[in-house]
């Protein structure tokens, strides 16, 4: 009844709804610098033979300062706390944002960022949506005191659930619809996580650190626990030095009880409920393909930079 609810009301208010979010409504054209030509002057163009047609001359895509950019990156789950979302009611559609998000998920979702209770926001079923709605209308703020960097964005990227809002700021899915398909990824993702005792694990570690070792040797030892088929992998690379591992519980305790041997300095829980980016998460994949099956897409009016491309080779090879 709810999704036949919120797809009934996306249909209804499509582009009330996309007004809202969608800030592109055109893409910044910058013209190119008149001393380009003078330091690149254009290839000449050989004359034509007689009796045929000139040659078609390609229109190259003006070239655009990096200086004069700006690339919006949009965060996922892990980043939310209570009271997120209190400095943005003041900015023009945030508090409409916040009532469409409240028919399409059947509660109150602004009371609880603003109030919590921290455990119920902290729930995977909760802070998704709660990420989403809330990065979009930062975005709200952006263009009203910084409206440059708006008009200036050559192209926008989403760590995990923040590529809904990037794909929403792009102009390539409507808001209303993106939620939703938000809103089953969340309880998808909140009951695989159910099934089995499992999280993430921030590590930072020395240049010597092994990663992937390091999660072989979690492995047996949850193998020593009669766990049949653990989970343990590195899931996110965050910097040269930085990981985050995902799996069963019990791996991630051993690796913060050996964090020494294994020469990591720094090991820290995320505040999330469950493995994700693994293999833990496989029953949650068919309810979000299904419900993206039925979501409208556009082509972007900003480049999409997808998660995959978010990963260079030295990370792939230094683990």
């Amino acid at each position: 009844m709810l999704a036949a609810a919120a797809l009934s009301l996306t249909a209804a208010s499509r582009g009330k709804v996309r007004s809202l979010v969608c800030l592109n409504r055109r893409l910044s054209s910058t013209q190119p610098d008149s001393t380009d030509g003078a330091r690149h002057p254009p290839p000449e163009t050989p004359a034509p033979l007689p009796h045929s047609k000139p040659p078609e001359v390609k229109q190259r895509r003006p070239k655009k300062d990096p200086n004069g950019c700006s690339i919006l990156l949009f965060p996922g789950q892990g980043s939310q706390f209570v009271g997120m979302g209190r400095g943005l009611l003041k900015y023009p559609n945030v508090k409409e944002m916040f009532g469409v998000a409240q028919k399409i998920l059947g509660y109150d979702l602004l009371s609880l960022c603003l109030e919590g209770p921290e455990e119920e926001l902290m729930k995977t079923v909760h802070c998704q949506p709660a990420v989403f709605v809330t990065s979009l209308a930062a975005v709200e703020r952006l263009s009203h005191v910084n409206p440059e960097a708006i008009e200036t964005c050559v192209a926008a990227a989403g760590f995990s659930v923040g590529e809904f809002a990037a794909l929403v700021f792009s102009g390539s899915m409507n808001y209303a619809e993106a939620l939703y398909a938000v809103k089953v990824r969340a309880e998808a993702m909140q009951k695989a996580s159910e099934l089995v005792p499992s999280g993430m694990l921030s590590v930072i570690g020395r240049r010597q650190a092994h990663y992937k070792h390091a999660c072989v040797q979690a492995k047996e030892y949850c193998k020593s626990l009669g766990i049949k088929e653990p989970v343990c992998s590195v899931a996110n690379y965050l910097f040269p030095d930085g990981r985050v591992i995902a799996g069963h519980q019990k791996a991630l305790d051993f690796l913060q009880q050996n964090s020494r041997s294994l020469q990591f300095m720094r090991t820290k829980p995320l505040p999330v409920s469950g493995a994700f980016h693994t293999e833990l998460m496989e029953s949650a994949t068919e309810p979000l393909r299904e419900v993206l099956r039925q979501v409208e897409m556009s082509l972007p009016l900003r480049s999409v930079v997808p998660r995959s491309k978010f990963t260079p080779t030295w990370m792939e090879s230094a683990t």
